[in-house]
């Protein structure tokens, strides 16, 4: 059975950084693309970081670009995101994502882009 479970997830002051992994179980993602979303309360879930991991391609949404930092272990089977300089406007859930490889586009920012996801991490920053 394909799963994928978020750790790493915390409370952190405002500039802090924090590791998230998403160990993925049932199958290889290297022939997939992975994603991290976040939601923050009252909020639509929003795309940060796309990777492929047979190519280390990565696709970065504005809003997280120069701070955050997506990587793959195919080894381990994991997906990680290294959050730094955190705002107060990270928190929320972090939620890892993953579909068939796909063609680069700004859709696979997109939540309706992924059909597997895990439960989520909460990340909640204080200033």
């Amino acid at each position: 059975q394909v799963q994928l479970v978020e750790s790493g997830g915390g409370s952190a002051q405002a500039g802090g950084s924090l590791r998230l992994s998403c160990a993925a179980y049932g199958y290889t993602v290297s022939r997939f693309t992975l994603a991290w979303f976040r939601q923050a309360p009252g909020k639509e879930r929003e795309g940060v970081a796309v990777i492929y991991p047979d190519g280390g391609i990565t696709y970065y949404a504005d809003s997280v670009k120069g701070r955050f930092i997506i990587s793959h272990d195919n080894a381990k089977n994991t997906l990680y995101l290294q959050v730094n300089s955190l705002k107060p406007e990270d928190t929320g859930m972090y939620y890892c994502a993953s579909r068939p490889r796909a063609l680069l586009t700004s859709e696979l920012l997109l939540p309706r882009a992924y059909s597997v996801w895990g439960r989520g991490t909460q990340v909640t920053v204080s200033s």
